[in-house]
């Protein structure tokens, strides 16, 4: 689930009201991707654009619609920033940001939405940005303010067939100078990861997997290895799903396709049967297994006895973990398997979208 989602979603539902900040452009370079996006309270903000002086500018620009907005509840507003000097900034490019006074009333589309994220299903969602009419000379502020207020319902619709990545496009009308519509594409970005082993390094992963947009299953035998609900609430991670199997396996089988498979148990054996179902499975995404190279040698030689296919013993990461790190604390580990994960998922999403 994206994360901007659901906190927006918690401050609405409180009766909040909020500005959905989106770099609906870029131009050049720029700190981020369009797309990208940032929640602007009266008081705070929350996730970000990039940092610095655009999104100070950018936090400025957002109070002000919300003070707007007062008078007329969904006020939208694009602006453009170049970032250069003017901001202090040495991007060098420019981006144009979308502005989305939300309130409770945004509700029903924000839940359609996470329903269809949870499902897997990518989501177009389409905003209509309206420039200000003049109706004539003698046209008040107030009803010039409404017409620019009156912009169409937050639509959703599914992409056409076959275009499921995320993108994000803003459109000029040629029917009336400054309108602008906005399109984005929302696709599911929590990729699925099962983690075997709640030692000391399982912990440390699994807390720097809590602050990750995945889906954890939490694998062990052993119940008592797992820390208490209230320490595991106390962590934040909502996608931490606790799994205490006396049959370990039947995690592997029953895991989607693209899945990545992280063993850290304290048990060769456990690894070594663990290793075997999911090397035969070979539709897995990033399969890491904590160990030595010894380690790795010694299962390589009975994975090949046991007839696993060399290419898939070749796929397995053993030692865990990016190079160049020699920490072995069970937080450097974690770091370090973390980043070697979202290597791989980040290299597959790559490929798909070529």
């Amino acid at each position: 689930m994206h994360a901007w989602l659901t906190d927006l979603q918690h401050l609405l539902a409180r009766g909040d009201a909020a500005v959905l900040v989106t770099v609906a452009r870029v131009e050049g370079s720029a700190p981020r991707d369009v797309g990208t996006k940032m929640i602007v309270t009266r008081d705070a903000a929350r996730h970000t654009i990039g940092g610095g002086h655009l999104e100070w500018k950018a936090i400025e620009i957002a109070r002000q619609v919300l003070r707007d907005g007062m008078r007329t509840p969904h006020m939208r507003r694009l602006e453009r920033l170049a970032l250069g000097p003017s901001l202090g900034q040495c991007c060098g490019g420019a981006v144009v940001l979308a502005f989305e006074r939300l309130d409770v009333g945004d509700l029903g589309w924000l839940a359609t939405l996470a329903r269809r994220l949870a499902a897997g299903e990518s989501t177009v969602r389409s905003v209509s940005f309206r420039a200000a009419r003049n109706s004539g000379p003698g046209a008040s502020q107030e009803a010039q303010g409404g017409a620019a207020a009156a912009a169409d319902a937050v639509m959703l619709s599914q992409p056409e067939p076959g275009v499921e990545a995320p993108d994000c496009l803003l459109w000029e009308s040629g029917e009336h100078a400054g309108d602008a519509l906005l399109t984005e594409t929302i696709a599911p970005n929590d990729f699925p990861v099962v983690v075997f082993g709640a030692g000391h390094v399982g912990a440390a992963l699994v807390r720097v997997l809590g602050t990750l947009p995945c889906r954890v299953r939490w694998v062990d035998e052993r119940d008592a290895a797992f820390p208490p609900p209230e320490a595991l609430a106390a962590l934040g991670a909502p996608n931490v799903e606790i799994d205490a199997n006396d049959a370990p396996d039947e995690a592997v089988d029953t895991a989607a396709p693209g899945t990545s498979f992280i063993v850290m148990t304290h048990d060769h054996s456990r690894d070594l049967a663990l290793a075997e179902r999911i090397l035969r499975r070979g539709d897995y995404a990033f399969f890491g297994m904590i160990g030595s190279h010894t380690k790795r040698k010694q299962f390589e030689h009975r994975l090949a006895a046991r007839g696993i296919d060399p290419l898939q013993i070749a796929r397995m990461k053993c030692p865990l973990g990016v190079e160049g790190i020699a920490d072995k604390s069970p937080e450097a580990i974690a770091i370090s398997a973390a980043a070697q994960l979202l290597q791989v998922i980040g290299a597959r999403a790559g490929s798909h979208c070529a």
